[in-house]
C-alpha cells in the first residue's frame, strides 16, 4: 500500500504498527528515527525497521507515509524539522492521544503537496519502548482519524485502508469531538488512577507494605492504569487541558452525587448509579472492546498476544 513508510519513533505503537504492516505485507520499506542509539539499535535488530537514522528528517526523506509515534509534545518540533524533506504527495499521520494540539502545532508547518490527516489508535498496554510492540494490538481496537477541514479525501482513505488492513476498525470524527470523548473515555480515568495510587502511597495511616500486601482487585487495576509511560501521559494533559478540565468537573459534580447518597443513607439512589454502570461495562464486552487476559504488570512469562 505505500512504498516507503518512515516511523518517527519506535516505542510500543510505533514498534505495533511495524509487525503489523509486515505481517500483511503493506509496506515495501520501513525506515525510522529514534532519539537514543539503543532503541535505533534495538529497532534494527528486532527487524522493525530497515534502516536507522539519526535524526527525524533523513528517515522522512522520500517516504510517502510518515508516522509521527513520539510524545506529542515534540510533535511540532519534528513538524518543522521533517517539513523541507517532505515529498510531494505524501501523507503525514500521527498516533498521538491528543488530536486538537496537532493539528494546532503540526499543520502549520506541512507544506503544499503533502496530506496532514491526523489518526489516534486507541489501542495499548502499559509497556514502552520497541521490544513491546506486536502484530495484533490493533486487531478489532478502533482508530480515529480526524483530517482537518480541506484534507485530500483520497489520502484519507488511503490512511483508512492501511489502519483496516491492520486489523482497526476506523471512525472519522473532528478534531475537537475526538479530545473531548478521548478525555472521558481515557484521559480522566488516568489521571483518577495516577491520584488514588499517590493517594493511597501517601495515606500517613496505611503502610506502603500494607497497600501493597493487600491490594484488592479496584486497586491492583489502578496500579496498572498508573505504571503508564509518565512522558506521554504529561503531554496528553498539558495538550487536552480544556477537554480534561470540562470533563473533571462533571465528573467531580457526580462525585458529589454519589459522596450525598452515602452521607445520607440512599442506598436506591446508589444501587440505580451502580446498575447504570454496570450496564456500561456490558457494553464494552458486548462490542468486543474487552480483553480476555489482562495483563497486571506481570511481564516474566506473558506471551505479547497476551497483553492486548
Amino acid at each position: 500500500m505505500f512504498q516507503r513508510v518512515a516511523l518517527i519513533g519506535i516505542g510500543l505503537i510505533g514498534s505495533s504498527i511495524s509487525h503489523a504492516m509486515r505481517r500483511r505485507g503493506l509496506a515495501r520499506e520501513i525506515v525510522g528515527y529514534a532519539r537514543t542509539p539503543a532503541t535505533r539499535a534495538t529497532a534494527v535488530r528486532l527487524g522493525l525497521i530497515s534502516q536507522a537514522f539519526e535524526s527525524a528528517a533523513d528517515a522522512a526523506a522520500g517516504a510517502d507515509l510518515i508516522i509521527l509515534c513520539s510524545p506529542v509534545g515534540v510533535y511540532g518540533a519534528i513538524a518543522q524539522e521533517i517539513a523541507p524533506r517532505l515529498a510531494r504527495g505524501a501523507i503525514v499521520t500521527d498516533v498521538g492521544s491528543v488530536k486538537g494540539a496537532v493539528v494546532r502545532d503540526v499543520g502549520p508547518h506541512i507544506p503544499d503537496g503533502v496530506h496532514f490527516v491526523p489518526g489516534h489508535p486507541i489501542a495499548g498496554t502499559e509497556y514502552s519502548g520497541p521490544e513491546s510492540g506486536f502484530a495484533t494490538l490493533f486487531d478489532n481496537r478502533w482508530c480515529i482519524l480526524t483530517p482537518p477541514d480541506g484534507t485530500d479525501a483520497a489520502a484519507t482513505g488511503r490512511l483508512r485502508a492501511l489502519w483496516e488492513a491492520m486489523g482497526s476498525n476506523v471512525e472519522i470524527m473532528t478534531p475537537e469531538h475526538h479530545d473531548m470523548v478521548l478525555a472521558i473515555t481515557s484521559h480522566v480515568p488516568h489521571l483518577i488512577a495516577f491520584n488514588i495510587v499517590n493517594t493511597a502511597a501517601h495515606l500517613g495511616r496505611v503502610t506502603d507494605s500494607e497497600v501493597i500486601k493487600f491490594s484488592a482487585g479496584g486497586f491492583r487495576d489502578f496500579t496498572r492504569i498508573a505504571s503508564s509511560d509518565p512522558t506521554m501521559w504529561r503531554d496528553v494533559f498539558l495538550n487536552n487541558r480544556e477537554a480534561v478540565i470540562e470533563m473533571l468537573g462533571r465528573f467531580a459534580e457526580d462525585l458529589s452525587h454519589l459522596q450525598r447518597a452515602i452521607r445520607y443513607g440512599d442506598g436506591d439512589t446508589l444501587f440505580r448509579l451502580f446498575t447504570e454502570a454496570r450496564e456500561v461495562r456490558k457494553g464494552v464486552i458486548q462490542a468486543g472492546q474487552d480483553t480476555a487476559a489482562p495483563d497486571f504488570g506481570r511481564g516474566g512469562g506473558m506471551t505479547p498476544a497476551s497483553k492486548a
